[in-house]
């Protein structure tokens, strides 16, 4: 079972859409997760229309819509594996213990809200993704996304994506079909 990871996509306000890299991961993808933030509808339905399932969380700025229509923790089991889904996790000292603590239940939780990547797994198993932002990079080197593999209960080929830069021309005209950025570890 094929994953792609996204958070914090911001739309319109960090991009007018998302990256035409991500958009081609969609066909390949069976579950799509996004760790909220997502900040337009548009992007949700878009997901949903293209993508054969959609798991997400809304976010810290996401307005009423988004929150009439996804919860603040979502669960899954996918491929044998328990997901668990949410938008805030707190400071990065201590996050490992706070979220072992808080989803006991849980072998993965994808998170989002600081835009920076993160890939880390606590004492007691619980492995934390957080994808980054495919829109706004923030202080990081790079807009991101996360791909991985479910297979016989594990976890496996978790990659992060490293996004080409925009240029300001780019983001004024309509997108155009690029190859994707090779996957980094």
């Amino acid at each position: 079972m094929r994953l792609l990871l996204m958070s914090d996509t911001h739309l319109p306000r960090r991009a007018r859409e998302l990256p035409p890299e991500l958009l081609a991961e969609l066909p390949g993808a069976d579950v799509v997760i996004h760790a909220g933030d997502w900040v337009d509808t548009a992007t949700l339905d878009l997901l949903e229309s293209r993508a054969q399932r959609v798991i997400g969380v809304y976010g810290n700025n996401d307005g009423p819509e988004l929150r009439a229509r996804l919860p603040e923790v979502a669960r899954a089991e996918l491929g044998g594996l328990r997901f668990g889904v949410v938008h805030e996790t707190g400071a990065a000292e201590g996050r490992e213990r706070r979220c072992s603590e808080r989803f006991p239940d849980l072998d993965v939780l994808v998170f989002g809200h600081s835009h920076i990547p993160w890939d880390t797994t606590a004492s007691g198993g619980l492995r934390l993704l957080n994808p980054g932002s495919p829109t706004d990079r923030r202080r990081q080197p790079h807009c991101t996304y996360m791909t991985a593999v479910v297979e016989e209960g594990r976890l496996t080929e978790v990659r992060l994506h490293r996004l080409p830069p925009r240029t300001a021309e780019a983001a004024r005209r309509p997108s155009v079909a690029r190859r994707p950025a090779p996957p980094v570890q």
